[in-house]
């Protein structure tokens, strides 16, 4: 049984970022800084929060002073039965969370009928996501998304820092949103790394930090590579966005990139003032951009 407990301790719409008149919400915790930069921005707003955390997934501190449920992944009726028993109605998805196996999932029944029903192996990252959020509405849930509460997450447009990109670099840019328009509908990844015009990775279930590591073996000489990082055409906003922090800077200069642009607007960037100082350090460039001016 789970552990809930009080410790003591085409032009694209813009995502909604109206901030939900709320007072509780049930945040569904994986991995990374993004729960915890959730968490503080609703401890500001006086939003009462429970956490749903995953064994082997989510940061423990996480649930250091908060009404928190840690299961597993595949505990999909235990959690609801849960949410509904604390009241909870309004929900966040946010941080990574790894693909299990089906045999690591450990499937109550609930989640093994929810994936009988949708056919697990024939649904990419966006469209697992959007059939979870599918199943918590009718379960009367309400899904919101993390830039809701934290919108200074949001990634503005134009550059941050001191670096600009140049001529090759704009023409690596465009390159890589085209590879990226072809290969929205097929629901792959978000990330594609181009170098002089060559794609040298296209991000699929590794993530953007192994996409990175791997890309750095078929740099040529000369001017590194750009990382672009675009929000699927058909993506459902309310999770998943593209996200970037100091970690994806640290891993670009280590491999020497030239720099990232991402989605203005429909991706997440992690302390921006301190990307923006690493950035300028590395000699890099962070950018925001419009798609559709590159086309």
């Amino acid at each position: 049984m789970p552990t809930v407990k009080k410790s003591r301790i085409t032009k694209k719409a813009a995502p909604d970022c109206a901030a939900p008149n709320i007072t509780r919400l049930g945040v569904i915790a994986g991995g990374g800084q993004l729960p915890a930069r959730l968490l503080e921005a609703c401890d500001k707003q006086g939003i009462e929060v429970f956490v749903i955390g995953f064994d082997g997934h989510t940061d423990i501190d996480l649930y250091e002073g908060r009404t928190h449920m840690v299961t597993r992944v595949g505990a999909a009726g235990q959690i609801i039965n849960t949410l509904h028993a604390h009241h909870i109605r309004d929900l966040v998805m946010i941080g990574a969370l790894k693909r299990p196996s089906l045999s690591e999932l450990r499937p109550d029944t609930r989640t093994a009928k929810f994936f009988a029903r949708i056919g697990l192996k024939a649904l990419g990252d966006d469209g697992l996501l959007t059939a979870v959020k599918n199943e918590l509405q009718r379960e009367g849930f309400k899904i919101h998304g993390v830039h809701q509460f934290a919108t200074e997450l949001l990634a503005g447009e134009g550059t941050l820092g001191k670096c600009n990109p140049d001529k090759a670099d704009k023409a690596d840019i465009k390159r890589g949103i085209e590879v990226l328009k072809a290969t929205s509908a097929l629901d792959i990844g978000q990330g594609v790394i181009v170098q002089q015009g060559i794609v040298l990775g296209i991000e699929a279930a590794e993530g953007t930090d192994e996409l990175i590591r791997r890309c750095d073996d078929y740099q040529r000489k000369g001017k590194g590579g750009v990382l672009v990082k675009l929000c699927k055409d058909e993506q459902d906003q309310s999770f998943d966005l593209p996200t970037i922090g100091p970690d994806t800077i640290l891993l670009a200069e280590a491999v020497g990139l030239s720099g990232i642009a991402i989605h203005a607007g429909h991706s997440l960037l992690l302390e921006s003032q301190r990307v923006a100082d690493m950035a300028d350090k590395a000699k890099l460039f962070v950018i925001g951009i419009n798609p559709e001016d590159y086309l």
